[in-house]
């Protein structure tokens, strides 16, 4: 082949994370801190593939959908085909992002689907209440208090938020309906339960396509010398600048700020860690 050969150069782009889901200051997988690397995942190569490989327990909805249209949108504009690789886990809006795909391929360990919506809180009204304390909450608008955990819960607030969840899973079940088309094998009610199986169990439902990796898929479509490009993110330059910014309330070394970005960070963590301990990760 000799020192000239070179092979076909395959754009990756690596999408990690919880979807939507972050602190002010550390953002997640959304259209705002994508777009641009998606847009250069679609230009960078000749190459008629473009590779995505996500690892997501899912997360917003929205932010979902939006990575979904973008990456379809691109590659038909570009005439090039999609192929997208599910790491540990691609669920929820992991997987909603992942139908953008041609061709859904996932390594035999992997956890797929979870095609449903959930939302999940906390009732603390008979917690304030053995502690004494009155909740107060004046709203103009008779609905704008609804699902207060502070205060009892009340049946018509959990049918409107019913309503809302079957809308949007009916949204779900359209895109991966139009995407997968008859290449679904099994039942409405279970595909769309919301439970989520082992890549094994994905393939005989149809929601992918086998059981492969990037590369090892990659060097089947294009030969033995392709090379993939993974293509660069950046995210949280933003937090790193203004962390080191002397605190505002007063300190020079701004700790005080630290101690407010650590309180956000920890809980935006242990909400992210819930999302993913739902797979048992």
């Amino acid at each position: 082949m000799g020192w000239f050969s070179r092979g076909v150069v395959v754009p990756v782009l690596r999408l990690s994370g919880a979807i939507g889901m972050a602190a002010p200051l550390r953002p997640g997988l959304s259209i705002a801190t994508l777009a641009g690397p998606i847009e250069k995942a679609f230009s960078m190569s000749r190459a008629k593939s473009v590779a995505v490989v996500i690892n997501s327990p899912g997360g917003s909805p929205v932010q979902s959908s939006l990575l979904f249209r973008r990456l379809r949108q691109l590659a038909e504009e570009k005439e090039k085909k999609l192929y997208v690789f599910c790491e540990d886990v691609a669920a929820s809006g992991g997987y909603y992002v992942a139908v953008a795909g041609d061709e859904i391929y996932a390594d035999a360990s992997s956890i797929v689907g979870s095609i449903g919506v959930i939302s999940a809180s906390f009732g603390l009204d008979r917690a304030i209440e053995k502690l004494g304390i009155s909740r107060r909450v004046y709203t103009a608008g008779a609905n704008k208090g609804a699902l207060d955990p502070f205060q009892p819960e009340k049946p018509e607030d959990v049918e409107r938020l019913k309503a809302v969840q079957r809308n949007v899973h009916d949204v779900f079940i359209g895109v991966v309906k139009d995407r997968r088309g008859g290449r679904l094998k099994g039942p409405d009610a279970e595909l769309f339960s919301g439970a989520f199986w082992s890549a094994a169990d994905a393939l005989d439902l149809g929601l992918i396509d086998g059981i492969s990796d990037v590369r090892t898929k990659m060097r089947e479509v294009h030969g033995e010398d392709v090379r993939l490009r993974l293509v660069p993110i950046e995210r949280g330059w933003l937090a790193s600048r203004l962390r080191r910014l002397p605190s505002i309330f007063g300190g020079s070394d701004g700790a005080s700020g630290e101690g407010l970005a650590f309180a956000d960070d920890l809980v935006s963590a242990v909400e992210i860690r819930a999302l993913w301990s739902r797979f048992g990760l």
